[in-house]
Order: C-alpha cells, then sequence, then structure tokens
C-alpha cells in the first residue's frame, strides 16, 4: 500500500478531473448516465496519464518544483479551484441536458442522473488505473530481473521495449479480436437469416420468387424485409380513393454476385424482368451500411403515386454504418457508382417520352454514396430528373458544396442554395417548398436536422468555431451549447457515435413525417397538395395497421 500511494499523482488526478469537467460540457445529442459516466470515467484517466506524462517531462528537463508547505498550499489552492470547476460543471450539465431533453420532448433527468454517472465514473477510472498499476508493476518486475545481468540504463531501456511490446501485442490482438468479432458476428448474424430464411414468395412480381433472378436466401434479411413490405395496390387504393398498381421493389444482396458490377447489371435485369421501366418513377436507392432500407421514406412515396414507382437498391455491405464507414466506405461508393451507371445507361435508351422519370436517393451513408454516384455525368448527359438525399454525412463533398453556395444571410443548418430553383434544404420544422424561385428541370432537396452531428460534424472543430454554433441555435439544438478548442471537437465526435440516441426528428433519427413533403417537391405528384401531404401524414402516424411503415 505504502508503494501504492507513493506512486500516485494528485496533481494528475486534478487534471483528470478538469477532463471529466470538460466532458460535462453541452453537446447536441443528451447523455444517459451509463454513456456519460463511463465517458467520464475513460476521459479521468486520460487526464490523469497526461499528467504523468507532463510531471515526467518536467522531472526530466530538471524544472524547479516546490517542497514542503507551499507545495501543500498550491495544492490544497488547485484542487479547491478544479473541485469548483466540477461541480458547477455538474450543476450545469444538469440544466444543459434537461434543456435539451425538453425540445426533445424526453423524459428529464434528475439529481440521480449525476449520482449514477459519478459512481460510474469513479468505478471505471478505478478500472484503468488498475490496469495501468498492473502494467508499472510488470515493468518493475521485468527492469528488476535484467539489472541482474546488465547495468541499471540499459535494463530500464530493455525493459520499456519488452513491456510496452508486450503490451502493444496483447491489446493490440485484444482489440482487433473484438472488432473482428463483433464484425463476424454481423456478417454470421447475416449468414444466418441466410440458413434460415423464410419461405420464398410465391407471386412472380417479388423479386426472389421462383421466376425471379435474384437468390431469395442470398437476399438476406434487409433485403427480404424490403421487398415484401409496403404497401400493396389496395392499401393505396384505400388512402387514395383512385386505381392504384403494386410498386416495384428490387434488392440485390451483396451474396447474390460477386462483384459491384456484377451485382448492378443483376438489379437491372431484374428490373427489366418486372417492366420497371414502364412505370412513372424510377428511384435508384442506396441502402445503409447493413444493408438497411427505411421504409418511412419508400411508402410516402407509393402512397403519391398511386403505386406506379419502382425502387431498386444494392448492397455493399452487412456492417453497422460506422464500422462500414471506417472498413467499406470505398466499397459503398463502388457499389452505388455501379448501380446507377448501369441503370443510367439502359434508361437512357429509352424514348424520353416513354421512359420513367430518374430519381436517386440515400440516407446516411446511402446518400453519401448516392451523391458520389451522381456525377457531373448523370446531370449534363441525359439528366436525372432530381435526388432526394437525407442526413448527408459530413464527408460528402456534393453536400459540402452545395452548403458552400449558400446564401450568407441564411442560417449554416438551414442554407438558401442560390435562387432554390436546383437545390433546396429541408428539415422538421421546413419542408422545403419556401424559396421564391420555381424548380427548374431537376430537383435536388436535402433533408438535415440542426442537431445531426453525422451532417454538422466539422474535423476543424479543434481549433475553429463552426459556422452552424456563431449562428442562434437551430431547432432541436440548445442555446447552452458554446465553442471551446479541442473540447468542442470532443463533444462532437461522441455526439455522432450516439446520433441516433434520440427521438425521432432529432439527431440522426429521421423521422417519417419529415420525408413527406421533400418527396412531394423533388417528385412533383400530379394533383398533390399541401392538404394530402398533411392527410399522409396522418395516415402514417398510424403505422402499420394502414399500410404504412413507421419511423
Amino acid at each position: 500500500m505504502k508503494r501504492f500511494w507513493s506512486g500516485f499523482s494528485v496533481l494528475a488526478l486534478l487534471l483528470g478531473l478538469a477532463f471529466v469537467a470538460a466532458s460535462l460540457t453541452p453537446s447536441l445529442i443528451p447523455r444517459e448516465p451509463a454513456v456519460q459516466g463511463v465517458l467520464a470515467g475513460v476521459v479521468m484517466a486520460l487526464g490523469y496519464l497526461c499528467g504523468l506524462v507532463i510531471l515526467g517531462l518536467w522531472t526530466l528537463a530538471d524544472m524547479p518544483r516546490l517542497e514542503g508547505r507551499a507545495r501543500r498550499v498550491a495544492l490544497f489552492v488547485l484542487a479547491m479551484v478544479v473541485l469548483a470547476i466540477l461541480g458547477a460543471s455538474l450543476a450545469y450539465s444538469l440544466v444543459w441536458q434537461n434543456d435539451l431533453r425538453a425540445r426533445m420532448g424526453m423524459e428529464q433527468a434528475a439529481s440521480a442522473h449525476l449520482t449514477r454517472t459519478l459512481l460510474l465514473a469513479a468505478a471505471v477510472f478505478a478500472l484503468l488505473f488498475a490496469a495501468g498499476l498492473a502494467a508499472k508493476t510488470l515493468y518493475r518486475l521485468v527492469r528488476s530481473r535484467l539489472e541482474r545481468v546488465m547495468p541499471p540504463r540499459r535494463a530500464t531501456a530493455l525493459a520499456l521495449i519488452v513491456v510496452g511490446g508486450a503490451l502493444f501485442i496483447v491489446t493490440r490482438d485484444g482489440l482487433l479480436d473484438a472488432a473482428i468479432s463483433f464484425l463476424d458476428e454481423s456478417y454470421e448474424e447475416a449468414q444466418a437469416l441466410f440458413d434460415a430464411a423464410p419461405p420464398a414468395p410465391i407471386h412472380a412480381r417479388i423479386p426472389g420468387s421462383m421466376a425471379s433472378l435474384v437468390a431469395w436466401a442470398e437476399m438476406g434479411q434487409p433485403g427480404r424485409d424490403f421487398v415484401t413490405s409496403g404497401p400493396d395496390a389496395a392499401a393505396i387504393s384505400a388512402f387514395t380513393g383512385a386505381p392504384a398498381r403494386d410498386p416495384v421493389r428490387v434488392y440485390v444482396g451483396r451474396a447474390n454476385a460477386e462483384t459491384p458490377q456484377a451485382r448492378a447489371a443483376l438489379a437491372l435485369q431484374e428490373l427489366i424482368r418486372l417492366d420497371a421501366f414502364d412505370r412513372s418513377i424510377l428511384v435508384v436507392a442506396s441502402p445503409t451500411g447493413t444493408g438497411w432500407m427505411d421504409p418511412g421514406s419508400h411508402d410516402p412515396l407509393e402512397f403519391m403515386h398511386d403505386g406506379d414507382v419502382a425502387t431498386v437498391a444494392v448492397q455493399y455491405s452487412y456492417m453497422q454504418s460506422p464500422f462500414a464507414l471506417l472498413f467499406e466506405t470505398q466499397t459503398g461508393l463502388e457499389q452505388a457508382s455501379a448501380t446507377l451507371s448501369a441503370i443510367h445507361a439502359h434508361w437512357k435508351t429509352l424514348p424520353e417520352e416513354a421512359r420513367p422519370r430518374l430519381y436517386v436517393h440515400g440516407l446516411s451513408l446511402g446518400a453519401w454514396s448516392s451523391m458520389h454516384a451522381t456525377s457531373l455525368f448523370y446531370l449534363v448527359d441525359q439528366p436525372i430528373a432530381g435526388a432526394f438525399w437525407v442526413g448527408p454525412p459530413f464527408p460528402s463533398q456534393f453536400w459540402q458544396r452545395a452548403q458552400r453556395m449558400r446564401d450568407p444571410t441564411s442560417p449554416w443548418v438551414q442554407p438558401r442554395i442560390g435562387d432554390g430553383s436546383l437545390v433546396r434544404v429541408a428539415s422538421r420544422t421546413s419542408d422545403g417548398s419556401e424559396d421564391a424561385a420555381p424548380w427548374g428541370r431537376m430537383r435536388i432537396v436535402f433533408l438535415q436536422y440542426p442537431s445531426d452531428p453525422i451532417v454538422f460534424y466539422e474535423p476543424q472543430s479543434v481549433w475553429r468555431r463552426p459556422v452552424w454554433m456563431a449562428e442562434p441555435p437551430g431547432d432541436g439544438v440548445s442555446p447552452y451549447l458554446r465553442f471551446l478548442p479541442i473540447v468542442t471537437h470532443f463533444q462532437l465526435a461522441v455526439d455522432m457515435a450516439l446520433s441516433t440516441a434520440t427521438p425521432a426528428g432529432f439527431g440522426h433519427a429521421y423521422y417519417v413525417r419529415d420525408y413527406i413533403a421533400p418527396w412531394a417537391e423533388v417528385t412533383a405528384p400530379e394533383g398533390w397538395t399541401a392538404a394530402d401531404s398533411e392527410r399522409l401524414r396522418a395516415h402514417c402516424d398510424h403505422g402499420f395497421q394502414l399500410g404504412c411503415s413507421g419511423e
């Protein structure tokens, strides 16, 4: 115990507590006690480690040090300052958390929230500190053994190399094994779904049937859900009171073919088999990382156009979106490009007066890959009719260019792009119909929530305040959010990981109601009015029993 306490640094601990205070500053996404507690414990350990490194460098440089009573007084004063800051941060966190929760319609956090956070933070810090102490003990043990056969300085250097290398190998293998295991489980889960797929559909109009070119078992659960769900002609007619058609939905799973080009060709052939090019509307959609297609987006479109819609999507990954972003970004971009290229090449050979209006669509990573695929060639040579992109990730170059072209008098989170005849931006509080200029030949709409960190994260926030933080807070954003160098960057990075942990209509949780009016703006259904959009919202609010999938 004496050796333990002799190695414990109060100064490093105070720096760790300062890190905890920084982690309690306002963010875009509310934090539950478990999340905030683990986060606080990890940053406290990081702060403690930074403190040890700084003190080690200070000693190595032979800098002056306080001793005796002067040291004790200085430590006491510094501790009081840090504890006061931490206490104020805790109280303040309850204020901004509850303000943000009220804006998002969430339950208010009580003081017990802070208690659970602190207890969990202490437990996580203790665990990490014990791990560090074990590493230090191992280093001392190795060094003492080496000193028996070599000079102390050489033993110290070699012990650092041996222990550091051993820890690197163990943690590397452990972390990689955990990550690979997680990804393997995701893949195996998808494969298990292949092996245990429900019976294939009987109707020839559904991909995966006996008449289909797409193998049912290899399509995967996201694809099977997509092609077998959604409203049929009867449900659409019951809503519209007019004759309707059964919508065409085509989905090709990643396991259906070996290469992006082969999967794209298969999707095209299935569209041709189902006479999809005879429809009024053809949508080339890009799924999210797991292959999921948001029913809240596609169902309303089919109601709007009396089912005269064909939608096609091709899977590029089995992973959750954060992992797909890290490991399979290029795969998604390649697949979206191959799919749109194959379909556009066939579409433009058809008589202009007889072919469907062609649109592109995507959510999150699907929006990024769809934007990447929608190159200048598709906008100039036989242009598409429009695009609807939801929750576009911040690295998307197409989105970045549109943002930079905004009217500087308009907010960054709700920009006016030019005169609004080509590009418009919708949100939870704006449907994209407000721009003064009428639509041109092509219509592009972005749907983005001001509280979505996937959209509004900025890597430069390490040192530079994001544009949107210099403006009045947008819908769902707390006015308590302030820019702090490094701290804001860290908070936004954490917010991205928690971006879907919000009620629908905030963060990265896009809501069926907010898809309806933008789709109407992009595709201009004949005779469609704002009243029709409101009636469809009410219809979809009742969800599954009325034939319109929920959020």
